[in-house]
């Protein structure tokens, strides 16, 4: 049986690729919580994620 791949929230449709060092997943990322602590680039991911949706 595979292990689910997490997906990375800032970049939409691509896996988390562990881009930090130290970094285990999306849970711990800084850049994850950089942008999810700033209300205009958490606004403006959720208008691309609404884009990407669209798309589909």
């Amino acid at each position: 049986m595979t292990r689910p791949v997490p997906r990375c929230p800032i970049r939409i449709g691509d896996a988390c690729s562990l881009c930090l060092p130290g970094v285990t997943g999306p849970e711990d990322c800084g850049l994850v919580w950089l942008v999810m602590q700033d209300p205009n680039l958490r606004d403006r991911l959720a208008e691309l994620r609404r884009e990407a949706a669209l798309t589909k």
